[in-house]
Order: structure tokens, then C-alpha cells, then sequence
């Protein structure tokens, strides 16, 4: 059987795009820490539920003080009493614990556990019925889905590939332009796609065929060059999504639950002035950091090593003819759902009415450019987010993260006279390295946005000056392949190890830590975000 399969890859042609559809790639076999975890998930995650629901409660969930809830916890704690509440809670704890323990351990797969999770949320009656199944139609899935309907027009048309292979073609034509390249790609897709998955699957085939060109195949041992162009490239599919609040549904939801606490609200043009300069920072100290430190090009890396495989690409580009009529409405209804969101500050409509509108114009029989059939909408990861967005109305309901955070202010040793910068590098910091333990960015948003905004208001500072330097770390999820899709994704090239991904990853993460920590001392501040910058220095 192994002969057979080593023969087909053998006989695959390199350089045929269709040979890195994300449905052919080969599912890679788990190491052997990776099935301890996965058969260790579902037994922990059982003992959890029961100890922390039902056998034992915190004394820090037993002795929180009313004025730190929410409001929406205020109402409930009024109307079911204290110690409904603290059984509510409990239970509230119970169920994210299962939730992180099975999407870390990967015991089951995510939309199984997500679904378990909703389920689990009614039957504790920590949720209603309606407010659990409702989240399934919550804005930001709206989003998703219109992102994945406006994503299946980019690959329908082939506008995303025309663009891309132009641009490789035109600025590609050595290694270190080719990485470059990719860098302006991304951040360009960005803009456009709400959806990181979605770009890595338009990316995935053309960097692919390029790590062929130099030399990297998978299965023909790892060379530098492709451990580099695909952990670049997820580093840069995640870091782009952070220079937009439209860049993935977790960075719309973060601005959400900031603008809730705040006069006005977090707008596009917002995000981006705050986030563009700061991510493409950060993807170049990435290209760096890869091709002088970690993983080196040899001389010979350098230039392709099939011979006339950009001219393969060449073909592939030329396979695309002129540009068709669909491509111009493509890119119009594209440029145009960019201009509305860029001006909502102005005009006040919502990022998801917008690509509401956008997704009902690319539908449109003869005005529009695809049908039903031609829209790729993973409903999998649809049910992933549902699951996530339930455990954050759970934390709404229950307000267990303020009083999880008043409970460790209080042990720490912590007051109304703490220092802004140390709350700053407290909350920044967690919310970064988080994302080593979480398999969901709405996740770690519902959970760190809230705290922030809570620890703003618990020691009198503005709201944004704390809650949005933690939004902007959302899109730190490149480290380990459960961190996100795209990571899990790219993973399967088998172009990189688990150490390579956790070295390069790990250290960019710290710098994404340290650029949010210098940008509130310097760009921050002068946008109003930080009082003062960070330590006051300036």
C-alpha cells in the first residue's frame, strides 16, 4: 500500500496547481503525543465537568461581589437568586473546561465538541434554549458566510488566481522577492476576504507549486525553502486578517463588544490606521526572522530548480485569457464593499449589512456572478464558531470572567492605585500567549475583550485604552497547527515539523507582544488609544 502511494506521488505532476486542492491533501498521521492527547481529551474532559459543576465550587465563585457583573449578570443574578447563580456558574466553568480541553487535545473534531458545548449550556440551564440555538444566527456568522460567498467569486471568476500569479510573475523572480511578494498578497486579500481559511485555500495551490520550482516537494525531506514560504505564509494569512477589523469574525466581534462599552464605536478606518503599519511590520521582521535566522536559504535554494517552472506558472497565468467581463464585476462589487466599509464612520451601516448586500449582488440571477452551487461554505467551521459564540453569551449571562479577574486582582494584591502599564502588560500578555492554548480566536476574544473592558471600568481608565490592544493580538494564531484553521491546514503540506512551527512561531509572537507594547507608547498614543503611552515615558 505505502509502494502504491509513493509511486502516485511519484507520478504527480509538481508544478499542477490541482494537485494542492486542500480536499487532496494526504490527512497526516498524529504523532505519537498527539494520540495520548487525543485519547487522553475526552476523560479529562469528563473529569473536569463533573468536579467543577457539581462536586466542587471555587471559594472565588462562592464570595464575588454583585457590583463587578455585567449588567446582563446583574438581571440574572436579581432574578434567580445568589445561589442559583453560583450553580449557574459552576457549571458555566464546568463547560468551558470541556470545551478547552477537548479543542486542545483535538478528541474529537471541533464542530463535534462545539455542538456538544451548546447542548451542554442547555441542559445546565445555564442557557435558554432560544439564546443557545440563536447563536447560530448571530451577526458575525452572517459575516462568515457572506465572506465565503464573496471568496467563492474571487476563485470562480479567477480573479484571486490572476492577481496572485501576476504579481509573482511580475515581482517573483527570485527567493527573497518571491517571500516578499506573498507579503503584499496577503495584506491585499486581507482587505477583501473575512475569512483566513478561505485565503489560505486560494494561496495554498500557488505557494505550493512555487516551494516545487525551488526544490521543496513534501515527502522529499524538509528543505528551508519550504518551511519557509509556508510558515511565512501563515504568519502572514493571520497577520494580514489583523490589519483589518474585517479581517476574520473574531476581530468584528471584539469591536463589537468594545463599541457596546464605549460613546461611538470601533470603525474600519479605526483598526486599520491603528493596525496596518504595525502588521506589515511584523511580517517583515517575520521575513527576517525566517531567511537570516531560523531557516537560511542555501546558494542553490536561491534559484529554481526545475527548469522552466515559472514559465509553468507563466502558462497557468496565460491559461486565463484576457480579462473577462466577471472579473471586472468581481473586482467592482469587491472595491465597492471596501469603500462602504472603509466609510463607516460615515454612513453608519454595519460590516455585515454590507457584505450582506455584497453577497445578495453576487447571487443576483444575470446581474450576479455565481449560483448556489458554485459557493464553497464550510459549515463544519459554521458550527465551530456557533459553539463559541454560546460559550461567550454563557460568560454574558454569568459573568464569569469578571468575577474570575476581580478574584485574581484581589490575590495578586492589586488595587485601584496599580499602575496603567502594569494592567497593560498583564492583559496584553495574556491575550497573546493565549492563543498557545486555544483552538478558537471568537473564543479568546469573548473571554479577554470582556476582562479588559471590565478591568478599564474596575480601576477607572477608558475602555479603549486596555480592551483594544487586546482586540488587536486576536490574530496571533500561527504557533501550533491546533491554533487555528489556516495553521491546521498548512500543516498537512508536511513541508515543516512541529518544532519548526513553534520556534518560528513562538518568536513572533513575542515580537507581536512587544510591537503592541512600543505602539502604545508611541502610535497609540498619538491616536488617542493609550493615555499617556504605556509607561509614560513620552
Amino acid at each position: 500500500m505505502n509502494d502504491a502511494r509513493d509511486t502516485a506521488a511519484a507520478a504527480a505532476d509538481p508544478l499542477d496547481m490541482g494537485e494542492y486542492r486542500i480536499d487532496r491533501l494526504p490527512a497526516r498521521q498524529r504523532s505519537a503525543t498527539e494520540v495520548w492527547m487525543a485519547r487522553a481529551g475526552i476523560p479529562l474532559a469528563i473529569v473536569a465537568f463533573v468536579v467543577f459543576a457539581y462536586l466542587w465550587t471555587p471559594q472565588w465563585l462562592l464570595g464575588f461581589d454583585a457590583e463587578i457583573l455585567p449588567d446582563q449578570a446583574v438581571a440574572v443574578l436579581e432574578e434567580v437568586g445568589r445561589d442559583e447563580f453560583v450553580r449557574r456558574n459552576a457549571a458555566m466553568l464546568g463547560v468551558f473546561l470541556v470545551g478547552m480541553v477537548l479543542w486542545t487535545t483535538v478528541a474529537l473534531p471541533n464542530y463535534l465538541t462545539s455542538l456538544i458545548l451548546i447542548i451542554a449550556l442547555v441542559l445546565t440551564g445555564v442557557l435558554s434554549e432560544r439564546e443557545a440555538y440563536a447563536q447560530l444566527g448571530h451577526p458575525i456568522m452572517w459575516l462568515n458566510i457572506m465572506s465565503f460567498i464573496l471568496a467563492s467569486m474571487l476563485v470562480k471568476t479567477g480573479l484571486a488566481k490572476r492577481y496572485t500569479l501576476w504579481f509573482i510573475l511580475r515581482f517573483g523572480r527570485r527567493a527573497p522577492s518571491v517571500f516578499l511578494s506573498f507579503i503584499v498578497i496577503n495584506v491585499t486579500l486581507s482587505a477583501f476576504i473575512s475569512a483566513t481559511t478561505a485565503k489560505a485555500a486560494i494561496l495554498l495551490p500557488v505557494f505550493m507549486v512555487i516551494a516545487a520550482i525551488y526544490g521543496a516537494r513534501p515527502g522529499d525531506g524538509q528543505s528551508n525553502f519550504g518551511r519557509s514560504i509556508v510558515l511565512q505564509n501563515l504568519l502572514n494569512i493571520n497577520l494580514g486578517a489583523g490589519c483589518f477589523v474585517t479581517g476574520s469574525g473574531a476581530n468584528l466581534l471584539a469591536a463589537a463588544l468594545i463599541s457596546g462599552a464605549i460613546t461611538g464605536g470601533v470603525f474600519f478606518a479605526d483598526w486599520m490606521i491603528a493596525m496596518l503599519p504595525t502588521m506589515v511590520g511584523l511580517m517583515l521582521i517575520g521575513y527576517v526572522v525566517a531567511m537570516r535566522i531560523y531557516f537560511p536559504l542555501e546558494r542553490r535554494q536561491r534559484a529554481p530548480q526545475i527548469e522552466g517552472g515559472m514559465d509553468r506558472l507563466r502558462e497557468e497565468y496565460e491559461k486565463l485569457g484576457p480579462v473577462r467581463w466577471d472579473e471586472i464585476r468581481a473586482a467592482i462589487i469587491f472595491i465597492t464593499i471596501l469603500a462602504f466599509w472603509s466609510t463607516d464612520r460615515l454612513h453608519g451601516v454595519s460590516a455585515t449589512a454590507v457584505a450582506f448586500v455584497g453577497g445578495i449582488v453576487a447571487l443576483l440571477p444575470r446581474v450576479g456572478i455565481v449560483n448556489w452551487n458554485d459557493v464553497d461554505i464550510p459549515w463544519h467551521l459554521m458550527l465551530f464558531s456557533a459553539g463559541a459564540y454560546c460559550l461567550g453569551a454563557g460568560f454574558a449571562e454569568t459573568g464569569l470572567p469578571n468575577i474570575g479577574v476581580a478574584a485574581f486582582f484581589d490575590a495578586v494584591g492589586l488595587d485601584q492605585n496599580t499602575p496603567f502599564w502594569v494592567l497593560y502588560l498583564m492583559l496584553t500578555g495574556v491575550m497573546c500567549y493565549s492563543a498557545l492554548l486555544s483552538q478558537s480566536k471568537t473564543m479568546r476574544a469573548m473571554i479577554f475583550v470582556p476582562i479588559a473592558i471590565g478591568t478599564a471600568e474596575l480601576f477607572d481608565y477608558p475602555v479603549i485604552s486596555l480592551a483594544l490592544p487586546v482586540a488587536f493580538l486576536i490574530e496571533h494564531v500561527y504557533v501550533l497547527p491546533f491554533n487555528s484553521k489556516p495553521a491546521a491546514l498548512l500543516y498537512e503540506t508536511d513541508h515543516y515539523s512541529l518544532t519548526d512551527a513553534f520556534k518560528y512561531g513562538f518568536t513572533m509572537m513575542t515580537f507581536g507582544w512587544l510591537a503592541v507594547i512600543l505602539m502604545g507608547e508611541t502610535w497609540f498614543r498619538v491616536l488617542g488609544i493609550t493615555p499617556n503611552g504605556v509607561f509614560g515615558l513620552f
